[in-house]
Protein backbone atom coordinates (compact mmCIF):
# COMPACT_ATOMS: atom_id res chain seq x y z
CA UNK A 1 0.00 0.00 0.00
CA UNK A 2 1.56 3.26 -1.35
CA UNK A 3 -0.68 5.74 1.15
CA UNK A 4 2.03 4.96 3.93
CA UNK A 5 4.78 5.46 2.04
CA UNK A 6 3.60 8.78 0.75
CA UNK A 7 3.03 9.91 4.64
CA UNK A 8 6.62 8.71 5.48
CA UNK A 9 7.79 10.87 2.44
CA UNK A 10 5.86 13.32 3.22
CA UNK A 11 6.54 13.99 6.45
CA UNK A 12 10.29 14.48 5.80
CA UNK A 13 10.26 16.82 3.01
CA UNK A 14 7.75 18.69 5.25
CA UNK A 15 10.51 18.39 8.01
CA UNK A 16 13.15 19.58 5.09
CA UNK A 17 10.94 22.10 4.12
CA UNK A 18 10.68 23.61 7.29
CA UNK A 19 14.19 23.33 8.64
CA UNK A 20 15.61 24.66 5.14
CA UNK A 21 13.15 27.78 5.54
CA UNK A 22 14.11 28.37 9.24
CA UNK A 23 17.59 28.39 8.68
CA UNK A 24 17.82 30.98 5.41
CA UNK A 25 15.56 33.29 7.67
CA UNK A 26 18.11 33.04 9.99
CA UNK A 27 20.64 34.24 7.18
CA UNK A 28 18.29 37.07 6.66
CA UNK A 29 16.13 35.89 3.67
CA UNK A 30 12.46 36.79 3.80
CA UNK A 31 10.40 34.14 4.22
CA UNK A 32 8.60 34.18 0.86
CA UNK A 33 12.38 34.09 -1.14
CA UNK A 34 13.60 31.50 2.05
CA UNK A 35 10.39 29.39 0.87
CA UNK A 36 11.28 29.69 -3.26
CA UNK A 37 15.00 28.82 -2.39
CA UNK A 38 13.55 25.67 -0.17
CA UNK A 39 11.62 24.57 -2.81
CA UNK A 40 13.83 23.05 -5.09
CA UNK A 41 15.68 20.94 -3.44
CA UNK A 42 12.86 19.58 -1.68
CA UNK A 43 10.86 19.35 -4.99
CA UNK A 44 13.92 17.31 -6.19
CA UNK A 45 13.76 14.72 -3.12
CA UNK A 46 10.34 14.41 -2.75
CA UNK A 47 10.18 13.30 -6.26
CA UNK A 48 13.01 11.01 -5.83
CA UNK A 49 11.74 9.32 -2.80
CA UNK A 50 8.16 9.48 -3.72
CA UNK A 51 9.24 7.77 -7.69
CA UNK A 52 11.70 4.71 -5.74
CA UNK A 53 9.77 4.51 -2.60
CA UNK A 54 6.38 5.46 -2.31
CA UNK A 55 5.20 4.29 -5.88
CA UNK A 56 8.16 2.15 -7.18
CA UNK A 57 7.53 4.45 -10.66
CA UNK A 58 10.36 4.81 -12.67
CA UNK A 59 11.64 8.25 -12.59
CA UNK A 60 11.38 10.19 -16.10
CA UNK A 61 11.53 14.01 -17.48
CA UNK A 62 7.23 13.75 -17.88
CA UNK A 63 6.82 12.18 -14.34
CA UNK A 64 9.08 14.45 -12.83
CA UNK A 65 7.23 17.64 -14.55
CA UNK A 66 3.95 16.52 -13.80
CA UNK A 67 5.12 15.79 -9.81
CA UNK A 68 6.71 19.49 -10.16
CA UNK A 69 3.11 20.96 -11.31
CA UNK A 70 1.39 18.99 -8.57
CA UNK A 71 3.06 20.09 -6.35
CA UNK A 72 3.33 23.40 -7.00
CA UNK A 73 -0.21 24.00 -6.84
CA UNK A 74 0.11 22.95 -3.22
CA UNK A 75 0.59 27.15 -1.64
CA UNK A 76 -1.57 28.26 -3.58
CA UNK A 77 -4.53 26.20 -2.78
CA UNK A 78 -4.05 26.10 0.23
CA UNK A 79 -3.91 30.41 0.30
CA UNK A 80 -7.07 30.11 -1.57
CA UNK A 81 -8.80 27.80 1.14
CA UNK A 82 -7.60 30.16 4.57
CA UNK A 83 -8.84 33.00 2.13
CA UNK A 84 -12.33 31.54 1.32
CA UNK A 85 -12.90 30.16 4.72
CA UNK A 86 -11.31 32.47 7.18
CA UNK A 87 -11.91 35.83 5.21
CA UNK A 88 -15.10 35.45 3.23
CA UNK A 89 -17.05 32.42 5.40
CA UNK A 90 -15.37 34.12 8.28
CA UNK A 91 -14.00 30.24 10.18
CA UNK A 92 -12.11 30.67 12.66
CA UNK A 93 -8.46 29.70 11.63
CA UNK A 94 -7.77 27.50 14.11
CA UNK A 95 -10.41 25.21 12.26
CA UNK A 96 -9.56 25.80 8.93
CA UNK A 97 -5.88 25.35 8.86
CA UNK A 98 -5.83 22.00 10.25
CA UNK A 99 -8.77 21.35 7.64
CA UNK A 100 -7.29 22.61 4.61
CA UNK A 101 -3.59 20.96 5.53
CA UNK A 102 -5.84 17.55 5.54
CA UNK A 103 -7.20 18.45 2.32
CA UNK A 104 -3.71 19.42 0.69
CA UNK A 105 -2.36 16.68 2.00
CA UNK A 106 -4.92 14.30 0.34
CA UNK A 107 -4.91 16.57 -2.41
CA UNK A 108 -0.70 15.69 -2.72
CA UNK A 109 -1.07 12.18 -2.55
CA UNK A 110 -3.48 11.86 -5.65
CA UNK A 111 -1.44 14.64 -7.15
CA UNK A 112 1.61 12.19 -7.05
CA UNK A 113 0.26 9.59 -7.80
CA UNK A 114 -1.27 10.88 -10.83
CA UNK A 115 2.22 12.47 -12.29
CA UNK A 116 4.15 8.86 -11.14
CA UNK A 117 1.58 6.11 -12.65
CA UNK A 118 0.55 7.32 -15.70
CA UNK A 119 0.54 3.76 -16.93
CA UNK A 120 -2.58 3.16 -14.31
CA UNK A 121 -4.57 5.99 -15.96
CA UNK A 122 -4.28 4.67 -19.07
CA UNK A 123 -5.25 1.06 -18.28
CA UNK A 124 -7.91 2.47 -16.01
CA UNK A 125 -9.45 4.57 -19.74
CA UNK A 126 -9.13 1.45 -21.91
CA UNK A 127 -11.20 -0.39 -19.27
CA UNK A 128 -13.43 1.77 -19.26
CA UNK A 129 -13.54 2.15 -22.81
CA UNK A 130 -14.77 -1.48 -22.93
CA UNK A 131 -17.45 -1.26 -20.32
CA UNK A 132 -18.73 2.04 -22.38
CA UNK A 133 -18.67 -0.08 -25.61
CA UNK A 134 -20.74 -3.06 -23.49
CA UNK A 135 -17.82 -5.06 -22.85
CA UNK A 136 -16.32 -6.57 -20.10
CA UNK A 137 -12.88 -8.11 -19.08
CA UNK A 138 -15.08 -11.74 -19.88
CA UNK A 139 -15.83 -10.49 -23.48
CA UNK A 140 -11.81 -10.19 -24.77
CA UNK A 141 -13.29 -6.59 -26.30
Amino acid sequence: MSFPRFVVVGGLCALLSNAAVIVLVRYGFTSVVASLLAFPPVLLIGYALHAMFTFGAPATRLTFARYALAVATNIPAFAALLYIFCEVLKVPVGIVAPAATALIFLWSYMAARWALLPADRSANRDTLRGYERGCCEDDNC
